[in-house]
């Protein structure tokens, strides 16, 4: 694990923030390369069922180590990289957003302040977004003559549209909390001092949820933009007959009858 990367757990819950303060959370070669040992780890682990992401020092992160990016241009680091190796290091970015999207379990994006470029892209790809009233949002790829990374033509566009999304990366136009929560790129806004409390009671609530049931739900509504009705029906019900079989379901069902609360292990 990188300075750059802290991990803890909690009752289900893991947290990784994002550690360059210093730098607004810049995606340094050392945090992307802890990222990625980090998020596949725990998309595994049983014990973990809901993944919050967040940045230290009241930034999300500002996107790419851009002054990194200079000094490699430079040959700051004694060789310049080739374009093979540019490519493996951008395609290790993309893998955040793809494994943050597709793991079977809820992620969480919290927003203190700046989400920019690469922040942008992990807050687009996550399935959830509280911001504090002090977060931003823009894309910033353009101003610096970039085209944009880590998937995020792909989650913006879906997320909030492709006339917005192009305003974004056009423009470079920066979105306060409320403009970004109008344009549905975030779930909720809440004050600055409300927002750890607020992260708290959500994560944990989906944590002690039917863990393989929020996996199915992720599975359905990733694969509804391509399927036809036919076919997303297809896959709704070998989803609800597997989820049937699972003992949260089993245990929902019966509560349900009870008129008890249900307890979910994610069995």
């Amino acid at each position: 694990m990188s300075d750059h990367l802290i991990e803890t757990h909690d009752a289900g819950v893991c947290t990784l923030t994002m550690n360059r303060p210093e730098a607004r959370n810049a995606m340094s070669g050392s945090m992307m390369a802890a990222l990625n040992e980090a998020i596949p780890r725990v998309a595994a682990d049983p014990a973990v069922r809901c993944v919050v992401l967040t940045g230290a020092g009241g930034a999300f992160c500002s996107g790419g180590d851009v002054k990194g990016f200079a000094s490699d241009n430079a040959g700051g680091g004694g060789t310049i990289p080739s374009l093979e190796e540019r490519v493996h290091n951008l395609r290790q970015g993309m893998e955040l957003s793809r494994w943050l999207h597709e793991m079977p379990k809820p992620t969480l994006a919290i927003i203190p302040g700046a989400a920019a470029g690469a922040g942008l892209s992990l807050a687009a790809c996550s399935d959830l977004v509280i911001a504090s009233d002090n977060a931003k949002f823009t894309s910033a790829y353009t101003h610096i003559g970039l085209t944009p990374d880590g998937s995020s033509t792909y989650f913006l566009t879906r997320v909030i549209g492709r006339r917005r999304a192009l305003e974004l990366y056009l423009t470079n136009r920066t979105l306060n909390a409320h403009e970004a929560l109008d344009w549905g790129l975030v779930n909720k806004v809440v004050a600055p001092t409300d927002l750890q409390a607020e992260v708290d009671k959500l994560a944990h609530s989906l944590a002690k949820g039917p863990t393989l049931a929020h996996g199915g739900v992720k599975r359905l509504v990733l694969m509804s933009p391509n399927d036809t009705l036919e076919s997303q029906m297809e896959r709704e019900t070998r989803e609800i007959t597997r989820m049937v079989t699972t003992k949260d379901a089993q245990g929902g069902i019966a509560s349900f009858v009870a008129k008890q609360k249900p307890s979910f292990e994610g069995r």
